[in-house]
């Protein structure tokens, strides 16, 4: 396999790919694209790894004797990696522990469009007294509920989301990224929670790579005064 990924310092959704794929067991080569440089447009419109996802990082490639497959967008990524190597590898057994984790995974995939924008991946910088709109401070506190819920309902087997790493804490890690960037209070569960992401081998791995890349994107440099 391979997985095609953006700058380790500013791609969330290669974040959760990258995770995803760690998760999986499965070996696989990482190819990064660093974006918005000089050939990206280019890389976007050519024909090749890009081609199926319209120049969208990322991309996974699983080539075998019947072909390649491929997948992109994390959450497809995700899901077919679960249904290579099993599922209980990424979703909590438990019926109702797995129908939370699905609905806050599929939350956090397609909504905080606030947050997203007012503050973006950028895992080497530290920002003070940020200033953020109602509608982002809706989105932190969204998902603080969300996350104390799982813990309190769910999390009693470990210090994740629902007590072992999986697909949930998968798709929130880059948001403790963002929490940790941009300077959130947040309670003390939270904060332990955050700590058992930041500290998890592979996060660790991708941060010291992050931080070892050249590459600034100014758009993702800016710091939110709402």
């Amino acid at each position: 396999m391979k997985l095609i990924i953006g700058n380790k310092n500013y791609s969330s959704w290669s974040l959760r790919g990258w995770l995803a794929c760690k998760q999986s067991g499965l070996s696989f080569d990482e190819i990064l694209v660093p974006m918005f440089g000089e050939d990206w447009e280019a890389k976007k419109r050519a024909e090749g790894d890009l081609t199926p996802s319209s120049g969208k990082v990322p991309v996974l490639w699983d080539g075998d004797a019947d072909g390649d497959a491929v997948a992109w967008d994390s959450l497809a990524i995700l899901e077919y990696l679960a249904d290579k190597v099993g599922r209980d590898r990424f979703w909590p057994k438990e019926d109702a522990a797995r129908a939370m984790a699905r609905a806050m995974v599929a939350e956090m995939h397609s909504s905080y469009l606030s947050l997203r924008r007012e503050c973006p991946m950028n895992i080497r910088v530290r920002h003070e007294n940020v200033k953020i709109s109602e509608t982002t401070r809706h989105d932190v506190v969204r998902i603080l509920g969300l996350w104390a819920e799982a813990r309190a309902r769910f999390g009693s087997g470990g210090p994740f989301l629902f007590g072992t790493f999986g697909a949930a804490d998968i798709f929130y890690a880059p948001v403790v990224s963002r929490f940790i960037t941009y300077g959130f209070g947040v309670p003390g569960f939270a904060q332990s929670y955050m700590q058992a992401v930041w500290t998890h081998d592979w996060l660790q791995q991708w941060i010291a790579a992050a931080e070892d890349e050249q590459w600034v994107i100014e758009q993702y440099e800016s710091v939110p005064t709402a």
